[in-house]
Order: C-alpha cells, then structure tokens, then sequence
C-alpha cells in the first residue's frame, strides 16, 4: 500500500492533511444527515480543496479516558469537563465504517489514515491505511508506539507538550521495530494555540536535533487570512502540516473553532505554492534570467589610455568598466605583459584576439 503523504515528503514536496478527527459529528447533526455521509462530505470538500490526506481519530472512551479525566481545551469553545464524556459522543465508529471511508477516500485519489488510540483500533486499521499516527498524547506510551512500530509502516508521530529524552525514547521504541520514515509533528497541547505560544522555532530544533528524520507540523492556531503560521513553520522546515478540518468554523464544541476549512486550506496550498516560487531550487548558479544582467553590469578591463601597437601592457595602462563583454578583471594578470597587436584607443573595452 503506497502512501501519498511518504511519496511526497521523499520528493521534498508540501503535504497537507485534513484532521477531520470526529467534526463529522456535529456536521451530521447540523445538516440532518448520518455521521457517515457526514464524514464522506468531508473527506469530499478536502479532496475539493487540493488536500492529500485525511485523518480520524479512531477510539473507544472507556479504553481511553478514566470517567474522572479532566477536560484541558478551551470550555468557552467546549463546555464538556471530562473526557469521559466528550469521547464518548463521538466513539460510534469501527472496523465497517472506516473501511467504507477508506474505500471512498480510495476513489477519489485522496489518502485515509486514522489516529488509533488502542491496541485493537490498531490492529484492524492497519489494512485500511499505508502510514500509522501517533497522538502527543502518546508519545510516553511506549507500549502502544512498540506496538504500532510492530507493523513496519511509517510512522508520523506528535510531539506536543514533551521533553527531548521523551522524543528521543519515542523514536528510539520505533527504530526497535521499523527502519520505515518517521515524521516527527511538532504541536503544541493548547486548545486553540495563541500564535505567541506556537513555538515555530521548535521546528529547527528538530532538524538539527533529528536530521535522519521527517519534519513537520500539527496546528491548533486559529486560521487567518494569510496564514501566517503555516507558512512560517513551512518556510522553517515543516514539510508536512496537519490541520483540523471542518465545513463550519462557527460550530460550537469539539475540534471547529480552530479549525480550518475549505477555503483556508486553498489559502495555505496557494500560498505555499508562491513561497515555493520565491524560495527557488537554491542552487549555487546564475540564474538564467540574470545572463543579461551579468553580461551588463559586470565590468571588463578597459583600456585607461590609448595603447599603441607593439606595446607589452602594464596595469597602469588599464581600468575597469561596465559592460562585462571584454576580458574580465579577474583575469588581469593574464593580461598584463601581453603585446598589442594594433593601436588601441582610450576607453576600448579590451578582447583577447587584441593581443598575442
């Protein structure tokens, strides 16, 4: 099973995924239609905007949060505080409908994972999907993450709210089990991110820290117009960016308020699409483009004074002026001691055939 997500990043190119997570939901609730057509419009408007992925979240709530677990998102946004019973709202779906989601993404030409968040979500997800991911919120569950690495397939793997040693035993755990690429996600466990804690620099750390390894992004800020953010983190070396996605920013609860949606994933592809422009290949040339330039502004010798023929040139005889068509003047000690052979006359751009 070929990943999209893997296939790009080892082309240097951007991807963007879609976090659908479980907004399909609320969308199904809002529109009167079922969770599942809920999440098949979705996965619809991403593949529409130009993303390559979509991602769900995959869990059960009794498996994944004790009925005590404190709630630590935004209660202004989600009132709900417990975990408990936030999950357990948006836990209905299992090995069918996930298929069936699979089988669609599949037909459209977009790519399906889903976060699984237990031992069994991860085994039934693994024929459904080509890359595994890994929440934050496991990043010391090295049990879950040996695991998941058990089944040799990329791993993208997030790093919100951890330690170096923590990161570093992460992907230690992986390399036990799977030489497949690993993409480490930095994220940041704040529900929504002010663009004050985002911590775009973290992405550096990473490369330098961790340069056999993937780069990229998970984003909790709230869109803007020029999306900023991403292009920042892109501009930094996040070469994959995942972004929750919804098809209406303006629901309350759950994962839309800071969301993007279909237009803002157009924005951020666009304006990736121009910083690709401006950052160029970066190769060490001349650029075609400046030939002219080249040729014009540089300068070439000149001859300071009328030379007559016969004469041996000596510096004192020369200058250097624009346009650089003649002999270069990195090449003035080549010059020099040559022998004209005919008259020439003061300010002649100077050519090699002018000389023995």
């Amino acid at each position: 099973m070929e990943s999209m997500i893997i296939n790009r990043l080892e082309k240097g190119k951007f991807v963007l995924i879609a976090e659908i997570g479980v907004n399909y939901y609320d969308i199904a609730e809002k529109e009167g239609i079922t969770p599942l057509e809920a999440a098949k419009e979705m996965i619809r408007a991403a593949n529409d905007a130009g993303i390559h992925a979509v991602k769900f979240q995959t869990y059960q709530a009794g498996k994944l949060a004790a009925k005590a677990s404190p709630s630590y998102w935004d209660l202004a946004e989600e009132p709900t505080t417990s975990q408990y019973e936030l999950f357990k709202k948006f836990d209905h779906f299992g090995y069918e409908e996930y298929r069936e989601l699979k089988v669609y993404a599949d037909s459209l030409g977009i790519e399906f994972l889903s976060t699984a968040f237990d031992f069994e979500a991860a085994d039934y997800l693994d024929e459904l999907m080509a890359v595994y991911k890994i929440s934050s919120s496991d990043l010391s569950n090295l049990p879950f993450i040996k695991y998941q690495a058990q089944k040799n397939k990329p791993i993208l793997l997030s790093v919100g709210a951890s330690q170096l040693l923590e990161i570093e035993a992460a992907v230690d755990a992986i390399r036990m089990y799977s030489e497949q690429p690993i993409v480490l996600m930095h994220c940041v466990l704040e529900y929504p991110t002010p663009p004050e804690d985002a911590n775009l620099l973290k992405i550096v750390s990473l490369t330098k820290q961790f340069p056999e390894l993937y780069i990229g992004y998970s984003d909790h800020t709230k869109p803007t117009k020029n999306c900023d953010v991403i292009k920042t983190a892109y501009n930094l070396g996040a070469l994959c960016v995942e972004k929750h996605f919804t098809l209406d920013k303006t629901l309350k609860g759950n994962d839309h308020y800071h969301a993007m949606d279909q237009e803002d994933a157009k924005r951020i592809l666009k304006g990736i699409q121009e910083l690709d422009l401006i950052r160029g290949k970066g190769d060490l040339v001349c650029l075609e483009t400046e030939q002219t330039a080249r040729k014009n502004a540089r300068r070439s010798i000149v001859a300071k004074s009328a030379i007559a023929k016969g004469t041996a040139v000596t510096e004192e005889m020369l200058t250097f002026k624009r346009p650089g068509t003649g002999i270069s003047p990195d090449r003035l000690s080549q010059l020099t001691g040559r022998i004209a052979l005919e008259d020439i006359a003061e300010d002649t751009i100077l050519m090699d055939w002018m000389f023995e």
